[in-house]
């Protein structure tokens, strides 16, 4: 997919009662104005993924304190190979912090959430989505 557009969200806090905002300052719940659907899809990840995440890692007794989820969805144009010619389509990088944890339990924390989360649930099979992981405990 040739990347027409990115929008960013980034999801702290507890889960549905935590906040997701973009790097603009608007923010998921908020005024709405000027936000666009890949902002709100990338909020909503964000949040979702995040959720889940505490989810998996309380399954687990791990300190999720201080974790982030940054959702990034791409805008773009699909190749004739990958849809309708004209077409166009959605890929999602999960950037995740867990700054208490442990590399090797946060890779597990990811796979698990990324069972979890319904927006991964839905959107698997159909869209592109990387997890990374951008901060982890020494």
């Amino acid at each position: 997919m040739k990347t027409l557009y990115t929008a960013t969200a980034v999801a702290t806090g507890d889960g549905r009662n935590g906040r997701a905002s973009t790097p603009d300052g608007r923010e998921l719940g908020g005024s709405g104005e000027g936000t666009n659907p890949e902002q709100l899809f990338a909020a909503g990840y964000a949040a979702c993924f995040h959720s889940a995440l505490r989810l998996a890692g309380r399954r687990r007794r791990l300190d999720v304190s201080g974790s982030e989820v940054t959702a990034q969805v791409r805008l773009g144009s699909l190749a004739e190979e990958e849809g309708p010619a004209g077409g166009y389509g959605l890929g999602v990088t999960l950037q995740v912090a867990l700054p208490a944890v442990l590399r090797p339990d946060a890779e597990e924390l990811l796979g698990e959430a990324h069972r979890i989360c319904p927006y991964s649930n839905a959107t698997r099979g159909n869209i592109a989505v990387a997890l990374e992981l951008k901060e982890v405990s020494a």
